[in-house]
């Protein structure tokens, strides 16, 4: 995956006319970094260092965390537009009340931006969905003492 990731980038810089020095200088990292991602002689860069390649690049961060492996393809496919079958109208009132919650997610102290928001909600929707399923497979207990079966 580093070497073709590597491939990638080198692609990718080479097209938008860019020095191995001018990239590592408008992302903040060292050339010998870049050189040795582009050669594959290092492992595929963490996603801190993804987010600064892609704004220095100034192509979108989702796409080089695809590129590098992060992104499972289940996840890059807009799973909130995905509600199941069996999901009754009180299934989708409580998915949509968790998605409109617009509180401040942030990480580290440091607030997310729309992408990174997005793609939590992306996770968050895939497990809601199966949380549902599952608790739907599972046999309620009836209490004979209350009448109620």
């Amino acid at each position: 995956m580093a070497e073709e990731f590597g491939n990638y980038l080198r692609q990718l810089r080479e097209h938008k006319g860019l020095t191995i020095n001018q990239l590592a200088s408008l992302a903040g990292i060292s050339g010998a970094q870049i050189s040795r991602i582009e050669n594959g002689l290092r492992g595929v860069p963490k996603p801190a260092t993804l987010r600064k390649i892609a704004e220095a690049a100034g192509v979108p961060y989702e796409e080089l965390m695809e590129q590098a492996g992060y992104l499972a393809e289940d996840l890059q496919s807009g799973a909130e537009d995905k509600v199941p079958e069996w999901a009754t109208s009180k299934d989708k009132r409580d998915f949509r009340k968790m998605l409109e919650d617009d509180g401040e997610l942030m990480f580290d102290g440091i607030p997310l931006n729309k992408e990174d928001k997005q793609r939590i909600k992306d996770v968050l929707t895939g497990l809601f969905w199966d949380a549902k399923q599952m608790n739907k497979r599972t046999i309620p207990k009836h209490d004979s003492s209350s009448g109620k079966n």
